[in-house]
């Protein structure tokens, strides 16, 4: 029993591949309007419908992963999201690609399952870097996605993305059962348990000021990735879905490089690690703005971008993780919350915001989710700091 290399690869992909199927839409949201009648303005509902299955998911399935076997869990999360997959791929409607998204955003929350699975087979002092490790899957599955699904759609349409990826769900479910461990928890307790577990910790405060930072930091993250597309396919660029997708390439290279992070966080600077990296996203915005003008300064914004969300995102996970060592799976769902609901307002608000004011607009909208999220950052540490009063006994 443990976590070998190759399990945290396995987990790794299992990630990717799963994130993907909620992040896929984005670098062909103009090729799925044309072809369904989707108007620009409404274009973002249709990342946010995997998102809305997404949350619903954190709150009733990823609990499920501290009181079930979480290999067999995973494996059926695969097979399940790989049939809304399916659905997307042959949607000749609307609504039946919403409710295919909706489907795979609600299994996809697997990736939460197996993160919690990995945090709980590592030793202590690696938890740090094997959440770097398997969450780096995470960030390949987000921006990766970009690529290959701009390069599928350049060349078959976008609805061999999906196609591609309820392949690839299928595939992986059976990897899962016969290369990862059984789960050897025997302390199991019940799913209304587990729930009322999850809401207490909505009162715990080192968990929702965390909880909140990544509330505005993925609000300014889909801001970006829900958006960018907007500008870059009109003029003066006017690119394809795949040269788009190339940008993926971009944010990759800066979020793989925050892979340190994690053990950054396993020497104790998680805290300070967080602050500095809240600072540097809401930088990043001023070179992003620059996006219909320069692709050059866009492309170094989104490099910075990436890297801080991911450094932030590890830090994050790792505090908590270490906090509350038995609620893994009930712990990164609720901190996933969060994160949800902050990736659907930035998907809506940007395309939204770009309609009214352009990339400018979305811009100032990006940047202020960051320094929001540096406030509560900074907040919570004048918070922490403060002399509790003593204990009086009698």
């Amino acid at each position: 029993m443990g976590l070998t290399r190759g399990r945290s690869v396995l987990l790794a992909v299992v990630c990717a591949v799963a994130v993907s199927a909620v992040y896929a839409a984005q670098p062909v949201l103009a090729q799925i309007g044309g072809d369904l009648g989707v108007p620009d303005a409404e274009l973002g509902w249709i990342v946010t419908a995997g998102q809305f299955g997404y949350l619903v998911g954190l709150a009733l399935l990823v609990p499920l992963g501290d009181m079930a076997d979480r290999r067999r869990l995973i494996a059926w999360h695969l097979v399940l999201a790989a049939a809304g997959t399916g659905l997307a791929a042959a949607a000749g409607r609307t609504w039946l690609l919403l409710a295919g998204l909706a489907v795979a955003g609600l299994f996809a929350v697997v990736v939460q399952t197996a993160v919690a699975y990995a945090a709980a087979l590592s030793a202590p002092e690696e938890r740090g870097r094997t959440l770097g490790t398997v969450t780096s899957g995470v960030v390949v599955g987000i921006l990766g996605a970009r690529v290959v699904a701009g390069a599928l759609a350049a060349a078959w349409g976008w609805r061999s993305v999906y196609a591609v990826l309820t392949a690839l769900l299928a595939v992986l479910a059976p990897l899962v059962i016969v290369l990862l461990p059984p789960d050897p928890r025997t302390d199991r307790g019940s799913y209304r348990q587990t729930l009322t577990s999850v809401g207490q910790l909505f009162r715990e405060r080192r968990f929702v000021s965390r909880g909140l930072i990544a509330f505005f930091l993925f609000a300014s993250f889909g801001t970006l990735w829900s958006g960018l597309a907007l500008p870059l396919g009109s003029a003066p660029w006017s690119l394809s879905p795949a040269q788009i997708g190339l940008f993926g390439f971009v944010g990759l290279a800066g979020a793989l490089g925050a892979a340190r992070a994690g053990r950054w966080a396993d020497a104790g600077s998680a805290g300070a690690v967080t602050g500095g990296a809240l600072v540097l996203l809401a930088a990043s915005w001023s070179a992003i703005s620059q996006a219909p003008r320069s692709l050059w300064l866009a492309g170094a914004g989104i490099v910075l971008l990436d890297f801080a969300v991911q450094a932030v995102h590890v830090s994050n996970q790792h505090l908590l993780t270490t906090a509350y060592p038995y609620r893994t799976s009930s712990v990164i769902g609720g901190y996933m919350i969060f994160y949800s609901l902050g990736s659907a307002l930035g998907a809506t608000a940007t395309t939204t915001a770009y309609a009214g004011t352009g990339w400018t607009g979305s811009s100032i909208l990006g940047a202020a989710f960051a320094a929001c999220a540096f406030l509560v950052w900074a907040a919570d540490r004048r918070q922490a700091a403060r002399p509790h009063p003593p204990v009086c006994r009698t």
